[in-house]
């Protein structure tokens, strides 16, 4: 597929499929399934795919989607052009230069100006990413006071100053916020100094310190004399462990308040009254300073309940009895006979402004918006926004009744607040928690927000949508019209597996803060529940990039890696491994390596005293790091690869070997030796012989052998490094069985170079035979044992009664499949599965009720195969053998085999033509015989047949491929082997409640259609 012009016609006919555009992520995947290759950039002249499909005008139209996604369409598909005219909406305030993108645009928030305007309560610092009403707020403070040399100023103006800024906000604020203050209300910069020396003007103000580090992550607050109460001004954040400052020279309660003065309950029962609706506990000081110019007492929020009188008091939030809901009580007393929200005390409210008051009550509430559901698939595509934690990532999901219906929402908010219109007009009353309307600061963008705090002239607000926060001018906030509220909050949080104890690791979130912020990442979604438990991976490279296992090395410690140099020689190195195609995985002596040794000693004692079935990993996933058994001990793995529930991949890191577990033979890490184990790095070096003519992939199975006969069972080998291919991430030494490595004569490079053994021999191992000729004399190889270090060979014909057992076995297993196969279309309908679909003219199905049997038998052919040793094997054509594709083992026919090492296989289950490596054939076992081969080879029935045009293919597999569909059978092709019979069948689609489609009539038309262009 790597011509020019062929890769061009299958991007055509996947771009003229998907009339709605296709992201560029599903283009590569089409394109995958379609060919079995990745679209070949590279080979076409192009570094990367987005500068290929660039340089293609004619073919392909590329345009961003607002959630930032990159959706191709054909050229000349105008009539899809609106789907993707979208602007990126996303901002980071991490970020001060310029921003990180790669498959996504988004829209970068300036650093300084909104950073300075953060304002947030100790809550956030002390529990960074904490969430009320569906509000995320950021802990991660950064300001910028200035650098260069420090000038002189004037403390005494500048205390004043301050002295007046801390009069207006007597409830402190963050210092990251006093430089954009003081520039606002003086025009001119506060003086760097000045930040520095708040802490020693004890007279004017207090710093308090929050437990992070930061220096500009501290609050400021008026002197004590100054100070009556300092409860929080951030309603969004309020925490219910969180303390309220105080200061001893405040106004004290009475010791003991146990009812209000009959002044105060008044003014308190007034306020009430004008909000009938409700009132939030936490507004009510604000309100009162506002309303009667004086402060309202301290004790009053503490206990609420003296309000008990007056009000009923409602907690929506059980767990933050901070969060509570004022209402007024009826004056009559019981409260049975009138309406709490009816205003007694005064009348001249009219009925509609009553209902708005209701309305807003509703509102700040947030009952109305209903709650985000977590997306169908399994792997669904996400824009991810930012972590502090990895326990709470900020994402956005993509696709439709998401990002896309996101869209459509804030499409219709732009008319519906356009400025060519009599647009509504900016909210004349806001409260904390309100939701509205925002037209953004930099854009003509309507957004949808929650008011975080409100200020002067200005308003903080919570982009529900987009998960950040900007402080904005209250002539730019509206009233949230109420069809606005029907989609769910489109910001969402997530917990990336296996990082939970590291959630908060300054390793682990930067790497993630380089590797996935910022990006549209598949997420596979391991545990749904508030918080899905997911695991983050990156597609748009050639190969797919695990996200969380990546943070997870971020956690090692250099320091114990085993770092190699060229020209180094190294004594005591255990070889581990030695791979089939001459890879070695050898243990030079480090500091890591015995840390390694003494941890898993303890816990062999710790599971020793321990009932092991307790650490049973019950949530497999790809890059999880676990234990497992080898050679009689526990041994560091990370899972490779899962084949369903049951069986799955594993590495020994440190050992460097691969091989195929169930998963109940997996333990967790004991959580007292967890951070200790992940801070050592993989202890397996990955080596190869150097100056060898061969290279690696190229060995013979004998000179593989021959090779672990040397090494595996010495202890005491050296070697000597020559080169370190940091690309394949792999070293190149000279070998030896002794300490004398200053000889090369002596290194197993050149005993191995002076041998036969990597000299590829076509007539021992590549011999083509048929069934027809079971008397060709047929040869196979084995490494025989040699004591002088000098390999032979020696060739054993195959005995001739195991040749007369395959035999039967194969002629047996034909008639159990013509019999298999008539049983099952016996009553003419039937489930099935297209594993495969290259055109109406040729499908492979699959009976859908052996499915599961299919499964379980891969399975063990997995469990069984990679714990076999690998042995030289007689590959005969048209012979059935089991073959190792990708990472499973399938039951293939040999259809050729070529002088270059590679064999021709047909997968007799699904249908599919491999290429694979004669080394990766084994004989297949009575066992793994019994269940029929499942693939069988099938037509379309009810059109014409004739040479499908690639559209038309690409249009059958868009409907049928990878699907669940009914067969009806219309006619039978005998042959003498049920991979060569062949089905007449049509096809129906019953995925449908409301109908049912045949789709012989959808490729009639398209028939029709191509004759009618023609």
């Amino acid at each position: 597929m790597a011509d020019a012009e062929v890769a061009k016609k299958m991007l055509r006919g996947i771009l003229q499929s998907n009339k709605g555009g296709v992201s560029l992520s599903h283009l590569q995947s089409e394109y995958k399934e379609l060919t079995g290759e990745h679209i070949p950039h590279k080979q076409m002249g192009h570094s990367n795919l987005d500068a290929l499909l660039a340089s293609m005008p004619s073919l392909v139209r590329m345009e961003r989607s607002r959630s930032g996604e990159v959706v191709c369409f054909a050229s000349g598909a105008k009539e899809t052009g609106h789907l993707a005219k979208v602007v990126a909406r996303q901002r980071t305030s991490k970020k001060t230069g310029r921003p990180h993108l790669v498959n996504t645009q988004m829209r970068v928030k300036p650093a300084a100006p909104l950073v300075l305007n953060e304002l947030c309560t100790r809550a956030a610092v002390t529990q960074p990413g904490f969430t009320t009403d569906g509000l995320i707020e950021k802990s991660s403070h950064t300001a910028s006071f200035g650098s260069g040399k420090a000038k002189p100023y004037n403390p005494q103006l500048v205390q004043g100053h301050i002295r007046e800024i801390l009069a207006k906000y007597s409830n402190g604020f963050w210092v990251s916020k006093l430089p954009q203050m003081y520039r606002e209300l003086y025009k001119q910069d506060l003086p760097t100094e000045a930040i520095k020396d708040l802490e020693t003007w004890t007279h004017i103000c207090i710093v308090e310190k929050t437990c992070s580090s930061n220096p500009s992550e501290r609050l400021l607050y008026p002197a004590k004399e100054q100070t009556n109460t300092s409860s929080s001004s951030s309603p969004i954040l309020t925490h219910p462990n969180s303390s309220t400052p105080s200061s001893s020279s405040s106004p004290s309660p009475p010791s003991s308040p146990a009812t209000l003065s009959p002044d105060l309950k008044q003014k308190l029962e007034e306020l009430l009254v004008k909000y009938s609706s409700g009132l939030w506990a936490h507004a009510l000081p604000k309100l009162f300073q506002d309303t009667y110019k004086t402060k309202l007492p301290g004790h009053v929020l503490v206990s609420l309940d003296l309000l008990s009188d007056i009000c009923t008091i409602d907690y929506p939030m059980p767990d933050n009895p901070k969060r509570a809901i004022l209402y007024r009580r009826s004056s009559t007393g019981g409260g049975g006979g009138e309406d709490e929200n009816c205003n007694r005390r005064n009348s001249s409210a009219s009925e509609e402004e009553l209902r708005v008051r209701k309305e807003l009550g509703r509102r700040l509430s947030n009952q109305a918006v209903p709650p985000l559901q977590i997306p169908k698939e399994e792997y669904p595509s996400v824009l991810v926004v930012e972590a502090t934690n990895t326990n709470g990532v900020l994402l956005r999901y993509i696709g439709e009744g998401y990002s896309q219906a996101q869209e459509s929402m804030e499409d219709e908010m732009r008319e519906f607040y356009g400025l060519d219109q009599s647009s509504p007009t900016p909210v004349s009353s806001l409260s904390s928690g309100q939701l509205v309307a925002v037209r953004a600061e930099e854009e003509e963008e309507i957004l949808r927000a929650q008011v975080c705090e409100v200020m002067t002239d200005k308003v903080k607000v919570y982009y529900v949508d987009h998960g950040f926060s900007e402080v904005i001018s209250k002539n730019k906030v509206f009233e949230l019209h109420e069809k606005f509220f029907k989609l769910s909050f489109q910001a969402a949080k997530c917990k990336l597996a296996g990082l939970e104890t590291f959630c908060q690791d300054p390793a682990v979130l930067k790497k993630f803060e380089t590797m996935a912020s910022g990006k549209i990442l598949l997420a596979e979604i391991l545990e749904r529940g508030q918080t899905p438990l997911v695991v983050l991976y990156d597609t748009s490279q050639d190969d797919d990039i695990n996200i969380n296992a990546a943070c997870m090395k971020a956690l090692h410690d250099k320091s114990l890696a085993s770092p190699l140099q060229v020209n180094s020689a190294y004594m005591n190195v255990a070889i581990s491994s030695v791979c089939s195609d001459g890879t070695i995985y050898c243990q030079p002596p480090s500091r890591g390596l015995t840390k390694m040794n003494e941890t898993l000693e303890k816990i062999e004692t710790y599971f020793h005293s321990q009932v092991t079935s307790e650490f049973l990993v019950s949530r497999p996933f790809c890059g999880k790091r676990c234990l497992a058994r080898y050679k009689g001990k526990w041994f560091r793995v990370e899972i490779t690869n899962l084949h369903g529930s049951r069986v799955l991949d594993i590495l020994f890191i440190d050992v460097g070997v691969q091989a195929s577990v169930e998963v109940f033979e997996l333990r967790e890490i004991p959580p007292p030796f967890l951070r200790d184990l992940m801070a050592i790095p993989p202890q397996a070096v990955k080596c190869c012989l150097a100056d060898l003519a061969v290279s690696v992939g190229s060995w013979t199975p004998d000179a593989v052998q021959w090779l672990r006969d040397k090494v595996l069972n010495t202890t005491d080998c050296s070697m000597k490094v020559a080169k370190v291919d940091e690309k394949k991430r792999c070293i190149h030494v000279h070998l030896f069985t002794d300490k004398n490595f200053h000889d090369p004569d002596r290194s197993l490079n050149r005993q191995m170079a002076q041998s036969e053994l990597l000299k590829q021999q076509p007539d021992v191992f590549l011999t083509s035979h048929r069934i027809s000729t079971p008397t060709s004399s047929t040869k196979t190889s084995s490494a025989s044992n040699s004591t002088n270090g000098s390999p032979t060979s020696a060739n054993v014909p195959v005995k001739p009664h195991l040749r007369r057992y395959i035999l039967h076995l194969n002629a047996l297993i034909l008639n159990v499949l013509i019999s298999h196969w008539t049983l099952v279309f016996s009553g003419n309908n039937m489930d099935v599965y297209v594993s495969l679909a290259c055109h109406p003219g040729h499908f492979v199905l699959q009976p859908w009720g052996d499915m599961y049997r299919l499964v379980v038998l891969m399975g063990e052919m997995i469990l069984y195969y990679n714990k076999t040793e690998e042995k030289p094997l007689n590959v005969e054509k048209n012979q059935i053998y089991a073959a190792k594709v990708e990472n499973s083992w399938h039951r293939v026919l040999v259809k050729g085999v070529l002088n270059s090492g590679l064999v021709s296989v047909y997968e007799l289950d699904y249908g599919k033509h491999e290429l694979v490596s004669c080394t990766q054939l084994r004989p297949l076992i009575k066992e793994f015989r019994q269940l029929p081969f499942q693939g069988i080879t099938a037509q379309l029935a009810g059109v014409k047949q004739r040479q499908w045009s690639e559209e038309a293919s690409i249009v059958f597999r868009h409907h049928v491929e990878k699907k669940p569909m009914v067969a009806q059978l219309e006619a039978v092709q005998e042959a003498t082997t049920p991979w060569e019979r062949k089905l007449t069948v049509f096809l129906v689609d019953t995925s449908q409640e409301e109908k049912d489609t045949w789709v012989h009539d959808i490729m009639a038309e398209f028939a029709d259609e191509l004759t009618n262009e023609l």
